[in-house]
């Protein structure tokens, strides 16, 4: 028996259905839709306030870069004097265990360090000062030493200059002689008081970093809120002081050493003022690549200028330098300084080329130190370690 067939009910129709889809535009969203509009708005809000915080950053960058130029003639001995007094703490430390006061061992320190300054410069000033006089006459006295390397580009001038006067109906110009290189009385009067009031503020400035250093440490120290914060900034200021005490002292006795090695090569060499020479490649050697590639070159005419003849004799001094200079820079330092004191090369390129820039030459000879003391700072500061990883090797 055939079941009947079921007539349509009407609320089977779906009339809810058919007025939710005729809803009238101004029907407000729904919940979810609510939602999405406010998530895509709250991204927008937030790129716009990346974008502006990153443009707040590099105007703070520009605002530093423009601060530390305009106070360089302060910041430069502050610096020098606090990389100073870091070298030299540790002996202070060690006098300190053996219950000598800081004062005396500080004292004790202060003055070797000026008589052994003194002395260098005494040694140095005389012959620095006679090769600098002496430079435009060794130079017109090199030029006939040439003469065979340059007679070919000589007689191509002399042809140039036939046809030029030829065209043009003008007789050979007069050269233009060079104005002599000299130092008058008033640069060294003017010159002299700046250069002791400078000296006279490291030393004072060291003098007071070793006395008082640890007094003002722990005065920092005291003023952290909780235990626990104490015994970690106890931590890291002992440890900071440590890493960049025995960098400072290793890389000062490094590039001492290379100074002394220079300087016993260019006298076996009879190169004239092998001192000079030498305490040249020490200060040069603290700007890595850059002060050997200087030292090399200066070295390369200074045997050119003094050589009787030309000949591949003459650049033996330069090849040997560059021999202990790859030497140093590549087993001595970091044998002795370690992994952990290595630097990325394109970070000391850039790091160079920045400092440079802001305080020329004695920006260029902090910029290192001032690396990797940023360097190990930063590897023991949780918020700076990412720049730790940056410039590391």
């Amino acid at each position: 028996m055939n079941e009947p067939e079921q007539l349509p009910s009407p609320l089977d129709e779906g009339p809810c259905d058919d007025l939710a889809l005729q809803l009238p535009p101004d029907q407000p969203p729904r919940p979810r839709q609510r939602m999405t509009r406010s998530l895509q708005t709250m991204r927008g809000v937030r790129r716009h306030l990346r974008a502006i915080r990153m443009i707040l950053n590099a105007l703070l960058l520009l605002a530093l870069m423009y601060t530390v130029t305009l106070t360089k003639a302060l910041l430069i001995p502050l610096l020098l004097a606090a990389f100073i007094g870091l070298a030299l703490n540790p002996l202070v430390a060690a006098g300190t265990r053996i219950h000598l006061p800081r004062w005396l061992t500080a004292s004790v320190l202060m003055i070797g360090l000026i008589v052994g300054i003194g002395t260098g410069v005494g040694l140095l000033a005389q012959p620095a000062v006679g090769w600098f006089h002496g430079a435009p006459q060794a130079i017109r006295s090199f030029v006939p030493k040439l003469k065979h390397l340059t007679q070919p580009l000589e007689a191509a001038n002399r042809a140039t200059q036939t046809l030029v006067n030829a065209n043009t109906g003008t007789g050979h110009a007069q050269a233009t002689p060079a104005m002599p290189m000299t130092i008058s009385a008033w640069d060294v009067v003017t010159t002299t008081p700046k250069v002791l009031a400078a000296v006279l503020s490291v030393v004072l400035l060291v003098f007071f970093f070793l006395v008082y250093g640890d007094t003002m440490l722990r005065r920092l120290v005291e003023i952290t809120p909780s235990f626990g914060y104490k015994r970690h900034a106890v931590v890291i200021v002992r440890g900071i002081q440590t890493e960049v005490s025995r960098y400072l002292l290793t890389a000062l006795l490094i590039n001492a050493g290379l100074g002394a090695v220079t300087a016993g090569m260019l006298w076996l060499y009879k190169v004239p003022d092998p001192l000079l020479w030498g305490a040249v490649a020490m200060f040069a050697n603290f700007i890595p690549y850059v002060g050997a590639i200087v030292t090399t070159a200066v070295l390369a005419v200074v045997c050119m200028l003094y050589a009787n003849e030309m000949s591949l004799h003459v650049f033996l001094p330069v090849l040997t330098f560059a021999g202990i200079t790859a030497l140093e820079g590549n087993l001595v330092t970091p044998m002795i300084q370690g992994r952990s004191m290595r630097l990325s090369p394109i970070a000391i390129l850039i790091w160079l080329l920045v400092w440079g820039w802001l305080w020329g030459i004695p920006g260029a000879l902090l910029a290192v130190p001032m690396l990797t003391c940023t360097k190990l700072i930063a590897e023991r500061v949780r918020s700076w370690h990412w720049f730790a990883v940056i410039v590391q090797r």
